[in-house]
Order: C-alpha cells, then structure tokens, then sequence
C-alpha cells in the first residue's frame, strides 16, 4: 500500500497540472458566465474535513445565489434547492464548479478519488447521527469516488458504506475506473441529481 499511495500521490500531481493548463479557457467563460447572471462573486470558498479530521480551505466556482448559507438553515445542498442559480445547476450537473478543486489536489488537501470531503457543520452533524462516520477520514478526500458515482441521491448511510467499501478496495485499476465514469458523467451531465436528498435537520 505504501507504493500505491506514493503512485496515486504522483498520479495526482501529474493529472491535476495537466487538468489545469487544459481548462484554463473553460475558467474564463465560466467565470464570465457567472458574473453576467448576478454580478455576484465567481468564487466560493468553504471549509472541508480532510484526512484525520485536518480541516482544509476548498474553493469552488460559485453555483449558489451570494451568501446562500444564510437564506436556509442548513448549510449543504438538497433536492430542488432554490439557491442554486441557473448557471449553478449547469456547473453541478457536469461537476465543473469543482475546477479550482484542482488546486487543492496539487496542494496534498485532496486527491482525485477518495471520500467526498464534507462541510465541517456537515461532517460533524452526521457523526453524531451515524455511528463510525468518522471512519471515512481515514485517507485523502476525493473529487470523485464510489459514493459520488454510486450515490446519486447522496444518502449518508450509503455514503458511509461507499467510502469504506473504497477504503478496503483502494487500487490504481479502480481509481482509474472512477476517474473515466466521472468523466462520462460529466459529459452526459448526470452529477449533481440530489435525487430525495432532504435537508437533514
């Protein structure tokens, strides 16, 4: 395993540079984009948990109407959340409001597969309802993984049971595998469905 981290490590480094000389004309008209809808900031910044509970700063495309964490008493996104722009909901269905996260891979917060990396709030709301949900801590959060491709509705308790599925099967083969159903899904725009997720209060 010490190899295959090493490996995935240098995987990530290599796949996220070549990610971000790739995309830079994609930041461009994406950040106009969001601009021309509300004049709002292209950014959104948030804390994340990380690996052993570090907590790390990620940055995002903004696909939510400006200070949306005060318009609803929860923090993380559900189904048919009316702060999300129309722009936004573009961005979420093929997952490139997640470009800056690139930045956050080169910098070692996150790599390309893994557990997703929740909001501190949300993080710490579901350990205190679901018993071991700290357990997905355990290695780098990931941009994409077996619960985001798996999980669509985002339903915790499969979250859990995805993420510990991964963390006993971790492989290049299968992080690969990951990897190019996240692009399909990107290109066919089938991230972000929310399907019955509830706002969990």
């Amino acid at each position: 395993m010490k190899r295959y981290f090493i490996f995935k490590r240098l995987f990530d480094i290599f796949l996220a540079s070549i990610g971000l000389i790739l995309s830079l004309p994609l930041w461009l008209i994406i950040a106009i984009a969001i601009k021309l809808e509300d004049g709002g900031p292209i950014f959104y910044s948030q804390e994340r948990v990380g690996k052993d509970g570090k907590i790390f700063r990620i940055l995002k495309f903004r696909s939510m109407i400006p200070d949306a964490e005060k318009q609803a008493s929860v923090a993380w996104t559900f189904e048919n959340d009316p702060r999300i722009t129309k722009v936004g909901r573009f961005l979420r269905r093929t997952a490139l409001d997640e470009l800056p996260s690139l930045l956050s891979i080169l910098k070692g917060d996150m790599s390309f597969v893994g557990p997703r990396a929740l909001a501190v709030e949300e993080q710490k709301f579901l350990e205190k309802k679901i018993p071991g949900f700290e357990k997905r801590l355990a290695v780098c959060p990931g941009l994409t993984g077996l619960s985001q491709v798996y999980n669509p509705e985002d339903d915790p308790y499969k979250k859990l049971k995805y993420d510990l599925e991964y963390i006993e099967k971790m492989s290049f083969w299968l992080d690969i595998k990951l990897i190019l159903l996240s692009f399909y899904n990107t290109f066919t725009l089938r991230w972000d469905k929310r399907i019955g997720k509830k706002r969990q209060e």
